[in-house]
Parts: C-alpha cells; sequence; structure tokens
C-alpha cells in the first residue's frame, strides 16, 4: 500500500492546481464519447532526472510511457511520438500541434522513487494540474495511473479508469484459471488454481472481493475471494447443478444466481451469502446472465422461452418481464451499463457475434462492431464509456476493447493462451 506518512515510501499528494481563465464551474468538458470529438493531441516527454540531469534516460522514459499508455486508452487523447521531439521537454509544442504536454521529473533514491508531474496548456501557458508522489519503486504505476485518472477528470468531468483492474479467465495447460490485471496488463495476478474449469468471474460492487463458478469438485459450485489476500477462497453455493453467473446488485447486499437445482436454470433472488430469498423465474425457458440497472429496479437477462435466446427486462418491484431484442438470430451475455440506461450485449448477426448496444425501452439498438471476428462476453468500463469483450480469432480469444460508440476498437492484453470472461472493476 502507498503510504501517507512522512516516512519512507510515503505517499504525498500535493494538489498544485493553478488558477485557470475559467472558473472551475463554466470549464467546458469534453465529450469523451463523442463521434466528432477530435483527440486531444498530448505530448510526453522523457521525465527528467532530477539528480542526474543529462545521465542515462532509462527509467524516465519507461515513467513516462506508461503515463502515455494509460492516457491513450481512455480514448480521448492521441499522443504525440517522441521521435518528433527527440523526447526534450523544451520542444516547440505550438509548432508540433500539442494541445497539452505532461512534463515529469522523478527522483531515487535505493528503491524510493519521487515523482513531480505538471501538464501544461499550450494554449493559455497555465498549468492545467500538478501534483507529485513519493513511492517505492513497485508502486510507480499506482502513482502514475493515480495523476493519469486525475487528468481525464481535469478533461472530462469524470475519473479516469486508469486505477481499475480487469479479471478474466484465461486457458493455458489444459484448465482455465481467473486472473486480474491492471489496464496495461504489468501486473498479472493469478487468482485460483483449481486446475479445472473455471468461468463467469464477478466482482463484487465495491471491487474488494471475486466471485466465480468452478468445476473441480465435480460441481458447477460457486465460489468468492477476498482480493486483499490470496489463500482463502469460500464455499458459498453448492446445489445440485448450475451455480452460475452472480449478478450483484449495485449495493452489494443481494445478488441473482442461475440455479438448476430443480432441473431447469432460473433466476434466484439472493442474499450476499448466496441464501436464497426468491425465485425469480419459473420454467419459462431456460433463464440465465442476470444484470441490474444502475439503479437497482430492473435487471436485463437472457432467455429460450420464445424459443432462441433473447434479451428480457424484469421490473424487480412487480416482476412484470417484458422481451428485449427482436433482431439477430440469438442475443446472449447482457451487462447494463453503470452510468446510464443502456445495455450492452453480444448478438449473432449474419453468422457472426457482434457487440450492440440497446436502450432498456427498445430505441438506439446500435451495432459497434462490425468485423468478421466472433464478438463475445462484453462488460462495461467502471466509467460507462468503454466496453471489453473477448474476441475469437480461430480456436483462441484474446481480450479487446471499444468505445460505446464503436470507437477505437484495440487488443488491450497479449497474454498467452486463450482469455474469455472479462469483467471490471468499479
Amino acid at each position: 500500500m502507498i503510504k501517507t506518512t512522512s516516512a519512507l515510501f510515503l505517499l504525498i499528494l500535493s494538489l498544485l492546481f493553478t488558477p485557470l481563465a475559467t472558473k472551475a464551474d463554466d470549464r467546458v468538458y469534453v465529450d469523451i464519447t463523442a463521434s466528432s470529438t477530435r483527440k486531444i493531441n498530448f505530448a510526453v516527454p522523457w521525465f527528467a532526472d532530477r539528480q542526474m540531469a543529462g545521465q542515462s534516460q532509462g527509467k524516465g522514459k519507461e515513467l513516462a510511457d506508461t503515463l502515455a499508455r494509460a492516457l491513450e486508452f481512455h480514448g480521448v487523447i492521441g499522443i504525440s511520438p517522441t521521435a518528433e521531439y527527440g523526447g526534450t521537454q523544451s520542444a516547440n509544442w505550438r509548432q508540433l500541434g500539442v494541445d497539452y504536454a505532461v512534463l515529469g521529473q522523478f527522483s531515487l533514491a535505493g528503491k524510493n522513487l519521487s515523482l513531480e508531474i505538471r501538464v501544461l496548456d499550450i494554449a493559455t501557458n497555465q498549468v492545467l494540474l500538478g501534483k507529485s508522489y513519493t513511492g517505492t519503486t513497485g508502486q510507480q504505476d499506482d502513482m502514475l495511473f493515480k495523476f493519469c485518472d486525475s487528468v481525464i477528470e481535469a478533461l472530462t468531468g469524470k475519473p479516469g479508469i486508469a486505477s481499475t483492474k480487469i479479471a478474466f479467465i484465461s486457458y493455458t495447460k489444459n484448465a482455465k484459471e481467473v486472473y486480474i490485471t491492471d489496464i496495461l496488463g504489468h501486473k498479472l495476478r493469478q487468482v485460483t488454481r483449481h486446475r479445472n474449469l473455471v468461468v463467469s468471474p464477478r466482482f463484487t460492487p465495491d471491487g474488494r472481493k471475486l466471485c466465480y463458478t468452478s468445476y473441480h469438485s465435480g460441481n458447477q459450485n460457486l465460489y468468492i475471494t477476498d482480493l486483499s489476500q490470496s489463500k482463502t477462497t469460500r464455499l458459498i453455493s453448492k446445489r445440485k447443478g448450475m451455480n452460475l453467473a452472480p449478478a450483484w446488485s449495485p449495493d452489494g447486499r443481494n445478488m441473482i444466481l442461475t440455479l438448476s437445482m430443480n432441473g431447469n436454470p432460473d433466476l434466484y433472488l439472493c442474499d450476499s451469502n448466496a441464501n436464497i430469498i426468491e425465485q425469480l423465474t419459473d420454467r419459462s425457458g431456460i433463464n440465465v446472465s442476470a444484470s441490474w440497472s444502475p439503479d437497482g429496479s430492473r435487471i436485463v437477462f437472457v432467455s429460450d422461452r420464445s424459443g432462441k435466446p433473447q434479451l428480457y427486462i424484469m421490473t424487480l418491484a412487480s416482476r412484470q418481464v417484458q422481451r428485449l431484442t427482436f433482431e439477430g438470430t440469438e442475443n446472449a451475455e447482457p451487462s447494463w451499463s453503470p452510468t446510464e440506461d443502456l445495455i450492452v450485449y453480444s448478438s449473432l448477426r449474419n453468422g457472426v457475434y457482434q457487440i450492440c448496444t440497446i436502450k432498456p425501452d427498445g430505441s438506439a439498438s446500435q451495432q459497434i462492431t462490425n468485423d468478421l471476428s466472433h464478438h463475445e462476453m462484453p462488460s462495461w468500463s467502471p466509467d460507462g464509456n468503454q466496453v471489453i469483450f473477448a474476441k475469437r480469432g480461430g480456436n483462441r480469444h484474446q481480450i479487446h476493447a471499444v468505445m460505446k460508440n464503436g470507437s477505437f476498437q484495440r487488443p488491450i492484453f497479449s497474454f498467452p493462451g486463450s482469455n474469455t470472461y472479462p469483467r471490471w472493476s468499479r
């Protein structure tokens, strides 16, 4: 943990905002997903070593590269190549067409690292934002990600997502296990070691715990693990048959499970320990893959009650159900945006699974992927601006991301094996 005391390895988070020409309330923020938005051009030159000016730039390049990639990840920022100005902090930014320049300094003392970073608005020649951090070299990504999130908030009005985590299933060595990583794939952590089939990881709303279903005991049992440690995993549902895909309520008090203990896969409202409160569906086809609305009043789920898998909306107060999707041969794997009434899902269209979005009233349907690879298992970013999904090429899946308007699709990791079921922590 990054410390906030004055001892060694402390973190000093000092806001060094310089007054801008306009008040904060009058600031015009960038719409990060508007199709007409021009990417903001940032230069992130190599960080300067305060103690060894003019010496090796290895650490400075490493720091600048990590921050640049984290900024670019958000989809609203373009990075000016350092080759255009030699990585120096004294370039003519106006001539290069740069909107903002990130000017960083660092100092090393053993394993202790101090950073001072400013963002210079080239148009006004004012400092948009400045912060300083002190920690260990092992915490350098954490410090850079925190700064990145502050930059995104200054530009868009919403904190960035650089400090979040992504869980996924990796199929290697004849087993599927759960892994967690940061957005750049720098720190990969294996969560499960069952040496069997594991599916459907789900973070609790606070991001501190992770549920998943494992087959290693011979049944599809549901487990939960505290991510603050790496040893204790608790079995919370071992009912006969499926114990699958917990959908957590926004407040974390309840979950919706798919259980098949009575033969048919149905949805059950449970408390946080998987004790059943109420059965929500009753043998009207296969009912799976629930996802809550942000206000907790509705769920979207998948049912084949009409013959093929389609999306349905249930109002929890009345238990009234309405069919949502009518386009596509099959529609599955819905995920409700954490920030708005918008649902993303995988739709089989012309023999290919594509990622689509739709509003819960059935309007504004949009297909946001179009290439001929299969796009499956979508999940929202915590800010509701991006979607991650598993893209299949041959027999191998890799994790990709795309903005919710369909722009900036790209692979985000290059891990070995086949990687599926991506889920973002909030």
